[in-house]
């Protein structure tokens, strides 16, 4: 792969966030440092990067592909109430149980959970204690 300065860019642009973003906001941050970026080039440099094993490529049913740099045994929770990803973190026996069990949802040594993220969960908390209250 040849040397590309925006697909360094982008490349540290998904470092940076490690959030699991979207190609959009990837040009959105990737844009404030270079201005005649286009997202059909984000979108180029994202597919040489994920075809070189730089960056993964996460798809989600429904949803928009994220993309994620390369950790091994890396693992994402994908909340079901508000749609985000972050990160899960799963311990290496945890890890074989899901990828004998769960084939389907193991994608290059990231392990795919479903459910409900922290910030969402304090807010279903913090939404039963103010019904309980009223």
């Amino acid at each position: 792969m040849r040397y590309s300065k925006q697909r360094e860019l982008v490349m540290q642009t998904v470092q940076q966030l490690c959030d699991h973003p979207t190609a959009e906001e990837i040009y959105d941050k990737a844009a404030q440092e270079c201005p005649n970026l286009s997202l059909g080039t984000v979108y180029r440099n994202l597919n040489s990067l994920v075809e070189a094993g730089r960056v993964r490529r996460v798809s989600i049913p429904g949803k928009a592909d994220r993309f994620d740099h390369t950790l091994p045994w890396h693992s994402h929770l994908y909340c079901t109430v508000c749609g985000g990803v972050t990160d899960a973190e799963v311990d290496g026996k945890q890890v074989m149980e899901l990828v004998k069990n769960q084939k389907g949802r193991v994608q290059d040594c990231a392990v795919v959970l479903l459910g409900v993220c922290e910030e969402c969960c304090r807010r279903q908390d913090a939404e039963a204690v103010a019904a309980k209250q009223a």
